[in-house]
């Protein structure tokens, strides 16, 4: 059985080809700060209100070590964390944060080097006084999350593998990525080109010289 961890060596571009836009993150959720290592993980889900942190706040001390918090939110007026919270976070073995909000203490996490993937900062704090389940299916940058998909973010972007199709996608990354590597550039040009002239010429497209022949 594939583990979550097996995905650290697949960039996001790699499994965003293979899966689609349903799958990555829209681009509001970055990191913020750098440069960041790839995070991979399976999801520990969170739900919070707007204004409310309670339950991220809850789950830094019931995540698992290795696990990625994904937090649904919508939040752009409150922090749902703050550096003490990411310490004791990395201190118990989460592998990082991905929130659709806003956190603070930014250069104390940067310190750190503690990964979140979020919305941006602000330096007042959320509420603590709403309940709701953990490890219930959430939505984070447009897509849904469900514990236990592995969550895979770098510099790129952020993309969730299904937990049911982790197999078969590390397994299509794992042979794309082979057949790029023992690639070289000219082959990739030699066969871009030839893809794309076919393209162009389906759709009428009439060139005129070579660019070889333009004048520069």
């Amino acid at each position: 059985m594939t583990d979550a961890t097996d995905f650290q060596d697949v960039p996001t571009t790699t499994l965003a080809d293979l899966l689609g836009r349903a799958q990555v993150m829209d681009i509001g959720i970055r990191p913020l700060w750098g440069p960041v290592g790839r995070l991979a993980g399976p999801a520990f889900t969170v739900s919070c209100p707007p204004g409310d942190n309670l339950m991220l706040h809850a789950a830094i001390h019931r995540a698992g070590p290795g696990s990625v918090v994904v937090v649904e939110s919508g939040d752009r007026d409150w922090a749902l964390a703050g550096g003490n919270v990411c310490a004791v976070a990395r201190r118990r073995g989460i592998a990082g944060f991905v929130l659709d909000g806003l956190i603070r203490d930014l250069a104390e996490v940067r310190e750190m080097r503690f990964p979140v993937f979020a919305r941006g900062v602000i330096p007042i704090p959320g509420a603590k006084s709403v309940v709701r389940p953990l490890g219930e299916p959430v939505t984070c940058g447009g897509v849904r999350v469900a514990a236990g998909d592995v969550v895979v973010a770098d510099e790129e972007g952020v993309v969730v593998v299904p937990a049911d199709r982790r197999d078969e996608v590390l397994a299509a990354a794992r042979a794309r990525l082979a057949k790029e590597a023992g690639e070289s550039l000219d082959e990739w040009e030699a066969a871009h080109r030839a893809r794309i002239d076919k393209i162009l010429a389906e759709q009428g497209f009439e060139s005129g010289e070579d660019s070889e022949s333009l004048p520069g």
